[in-house]
């Protein structure tokens, strides 16, 4: 599977759990975790199937490391970052150390794949690259 499929698929999936989340904070009228919503809708949903739509449109984009690790970042970091932010949210006592450790771990590693995504789509879109 390349890398549009593997992110097109788990957006989709992202998609489904952001809103079922959406649907479980209105019926129980509880939006205290509203932030992990919204960042699982942005972050996993529409970010993820950005990606898969500009690796799917510029298949050279694909090839190397770079693209390897823009994925494994993205998607280690996003669970990582939702869970800790869940747990600091619902002020879950016990896993509080793990949560301040999760969010500067998945934040960073989102950070750092949106920025290396960034050098990939000018790379990828430059005149050299179209050469090539």
């Amino acid at each position: 599977m390349n890398l549009s499929t593997a992110f097109l698929r788990l957006a989709v999936l992202f998609a489904a759990l952001g809103v079922s989340l959406g649907y479980f904070m209105g019926v129980t009228h509880d939006f205290t975790v509203a932030p992990v919503h919204a960042h699982i809708n942005l972050l996993g949903w529409v970010s993820m199937f950005l990606y898969g739509l500009f690796y799917r449109a510029f298949p050279g984009a694909q090839s190397g490391a770079l693209p390897l690790i823009h994925f494994w970042l993205a998607v280690l970091g996003m669970p990582i970052m939702m869970a800790a932010l869940a747990v600091q949210l619902l002020g879950v006592g016990a896993l509080m150390p793990f949560a301040a450790i999760g969010i500067i771990a998945g934040p960073t590693m989102v950070l750092l794949g949106m920025f290396l995504f960034a050098a990939i789509v000018f790379y990828g879109t430059s005149a050299k690259a179209a050469a090539a």
